[in-house]
């Protein structure tokens, strides 16, 4: 018995040694760390803001956030990108301008918008000003007259994924009526008088931001209220023309 005891132990002892020994426990993975995207040109845009928007009494800091965000290096061609944080108008072909970014941001306070307002602009162009509109948290309907230049910005929107701008080809004097009324409509061309179809398209208490003149220029706010329209001029500019039905009619 103590034999076979001993023996049985013996055995026991060698099927425990031959059990392959244990996995080593489960380590979770190791995350993978990304680091974010470095943009070259925050600091020179931060510097933008700074030095010639907001101490040239641009008071609304959704406006200069907005300014700080977008990459209006992204709306110039990239023969001229270098410049694209100087306080000027720049050439983008066809023989237009974006503006320059005093102007796109004093155009944005004057029209008093929230997030969500319901925001018409005539006069697409690079999109900057539809960019800075986005950014905002508007609902942007943006309009542009020629063809080929509306096709490279719709390029520029879709690269910098700003998806929800609403975006059509066409003569912005009509402005959109099937999606009117707005609360706010900005023109970044010049027109002799502010078309009538875009006061039309206004909601009570709402503002059109327009260039008004041709040789002599003013920016105008024009307040549509219960007693009619009210206009406030804030300054001298110079933009190009609007084309199409409004040169027709001047």
């Amino acid at each position: 018995m103590r034999f076979l005891f001993v023996m049985m132990l013996v055995a026991g002892a060698a099927c425990k040694d031959d059990r392959p020994p244990p996995p080593p426990p489960t380590q979770p993975p190791t995350p993978r760390v990304v680091a974010p995207e470095v943009d070259p040109y925050a600091d020179e845009r931060a510097r933008m803001v700074r030095e010639t928007i907001e101490s040239r009494g641009i008071r609304d800091k959704r406006v200069l956030a907005a300014m700080r965000a977008v990459p209006r290096h992204s709306f110039v061609p990239p023969a001229i990108r270098a410049r694209a944080y100087e306080d000027s108008a720049l050439p983008i072909g066809f023989g237009l301008t974006i503006s320059q970014p005093f102007i796109v941001a004093t155009m944005t306070e004057a029209a008093h918008i929230k997030r969500g307002s319901r925001v018409l602009e005539i006069g697409t162009g690079s999109g900057y000003q539809a960019a800075i509109l986005s950014a905002l948290g508007c609902q942007v309907y943006t309009i542009e007259i020629n063809e080929e230049l509306a096709k490279r910005t719709d390029l520029v929107f879709k690269d910098l994924g700003l998806t929800t701008i609403q975006f059509r080809t066409g003569d912005g004097y009509f402005g959109w009526p099937e999606a009117a009324p707005f609360d706010a409509i900005i023109v970044t061309a010049a027109a002799p008088r502010v078309p009538k179809p875009l006061l039309d398209q206004l909601k009570p208490g709402g503002r059109v931001v327009i260039p008004v003149g041709i040789d002599d220029q003013n920016l105008e706010v024009v307040t549509l209220d219960a007693d009619g329209t009210h206009v406030e001029e804030l300054m001298q500019v110079m933009f190009g023309p609007m084309t199409g039905e409004a040169r027709r009619r001047k």
